[in-house]
C-alpha cells in the first residue's frame, strides 16, 4: 500500500512538472499571435497623458489634464481584439473613462454571449495564449471612481514556475507601455491586485491563422 502511494505521488509530481514545462511551449498559431500584437507598436502609440484614437493609438498632440495622466490600456486591448476579429467593449458603446472596469463587467456578462469565457488559472491563461488564442487579464477597481486595468496575455516561453511566481507574460498600454512584461509588473500600479489574486482572466478562442485569412 505504501509503495502504491509513493507511485501515485510520483506520477502526480511528474504530471505537474510536465504541465509546468509545457507552459512555455509556443505553437505556430502562438507565434503568429505574438507577431500580430508586436506589429501594433504599443510602446510608440497609446501613450499615457495624450488624446489618442482608440483604434490606432495615434495622438492628436493634445494632452489630457489629469492627476496621474490618462492611460489607454482598455483602448489598446479593444484595438488588439478588433484586429484579431473579436469584439471587446469599446467606445462609443462605453466612454473611454473607466472603460477597463466596464470591460471586466462586460466580459463576465454580455461577453459570454460573444465567445468569451473565464479562465481559472494563470497557467491556463498562458497556455491558451501560447496556442494562439486571445487572452486578457483584468482588474476592476473596488472604487467605482478609480480606473482599473486590462492587458493582453502574450505568448511566452517562461516556465510554469515563473508563471506562478510573476504571472503570465503580457503586452499592455498603461502608465508605462510594454511590448512584453509580467502581469506582476504590469499591474504594480494597483497595489495588492496581483498579490491578492484579484486579477481575472478571459479567453476568446481564435481560428488558426490560415483559416482566419480565408
Amino acid at each position: 500500500m505504501k509503495q502504491k502511494f509513493i507511485t501515485l505521488a510520483a506520477l502526480l509530481f511528474l504530471a505537474l512538472g510536465l504541465a509546468a514545462a509545457q507552459a512555455g511551449e509556443i505553437t505556430p498559431a502562438g507565434r503568429h499571435l505574438a507577431e500580430t500584437l508586436e506589429a501594433m507598436h504599443v510602446e510608440q502609440f497609446w501613450l499615457a497623458g495624450y488624446h489618442v484614437d482608440w483604434r490606432t493609438g495615434v495622438s492628436n498632440g493634445r494632452t489630457l489634464q489629469t492627476t496621474n495622466g490618462h492611460t489607454h490600456c482598455s483602448a489598446f486591448a479593444a484595438a488588439a481584439a478588433e484586429k484579431l476579429g473579436v469584439y471587446l467593449l469599446h467606445p462609443p458603446e462605453h466612454s473611454a473613462t473607466l472603460l477597463a472596469n466596464a470591460q471586466q463587467d462586460w466580459l463576465r456578462g454580455s461577453g459570454t454571449n460573444q465567445g468569451w469565457r473565464s479562465v481559472v488559472t494563470p497557467l491556463e491563461a498562458q497556455r491558451l495564449a501560447n496556442q494562439g488564442n486571445l487572452v486578457v487579464v483584468t482588474f476592476k477597481n473596488s472604487d467605482p471612481r478609480v480606473a482599473g486595468h486590462i492587458a493582453i496575455v502574450r505568448p511566452s516561453t517562461k516556465s510554469g514556475a515563473e508563471v506562478l511566481a510573476e504571472g503570465p507574460q503580457i503586452i499592455q498600454a498603461g502608465r508605462h507601455n510594454y511590448v512584453s512584461t509580467s502581469a506582476r509588473e504590469g499591474f504594480k500600479n494597483h497595489p495588492g491586485a496581483f498579490e491578492n489574486h484579484q486579477l481575472l482572466y478571459f479567453v476568446h478562442l481564435l481560428p488558426p491563422p490560415s483559416m482566419a485569412a480565408q
